[in-house]
């Protein structure tokens, strides 16, 4: 599973990318790799937040939520402050109509990516959850057995 910073990291440096794009007079048609980089991490942090703000049971009781709670804060300011300057770059050189066609686009891929690629993380991840589940209810019932056979044994 990939990490929120990891993912601002990946949408930082894609966006860099189209920036300079932009300063160097390239259409967007010559940057939708960089484009679709940034979108894909932009992607990755929305499901790695979602994941930290429902956390699995052995993950919650570390602790930490007010630290996690303003990385992730100040991480998507940051995303949003790229959106906004893309969006303005977009509506300014190829139209309003442009940004509202990218965002339908976008749209569709999250929800392609969605389907496919993170409902395997998740479950890949309940698979983990349900065995390390299993793995310590039969401690438990083993533990409880020899507790018996001790007490058995000692009477």
């Amino acid at each position: 599973m990939i990490d929120p910073a990891s993912a601002i990291l990946m949408a930082s440096t894609a966006f860099n990318a189209l920036r300079k794009g932009v300063q160097m007079g390239r259409d967007l048609e010559g940057m939708a790799k960089d484009l679709s980089r940034w979108g894909k991490a932009c992607a990755d942090f929305d499901f790695a937040e979602q994941q930290t703000k429902n956390p699995p049971w052995y993950k919650a009781l570390g602790g930490g939520v007010e630290a996690q709670a303003m990385e992730i804060f100040a991480q998507r300011k940051q995303l949003e402050k790229q959106r906004a300057e893309l969006k303005d770059w977009i509506c300014s050189v190829l139209g309003p109509s442009q940004w509202e066609e990218l965002l339908s686009i976008e749209a569709d891929i999250r929800k392609q990516k969605r389907e496919h690629e993170f409902r395997r993380i998740e479950k890949w991840q309940a698979i983990w959850e349900w065995a390390l589940g299993t793995f310590l209810f039969a401690l438990c019932i083993v533990m409880l057995v020899m507790f018996v056979f001790v007490m058995r044994s000692a009477t």
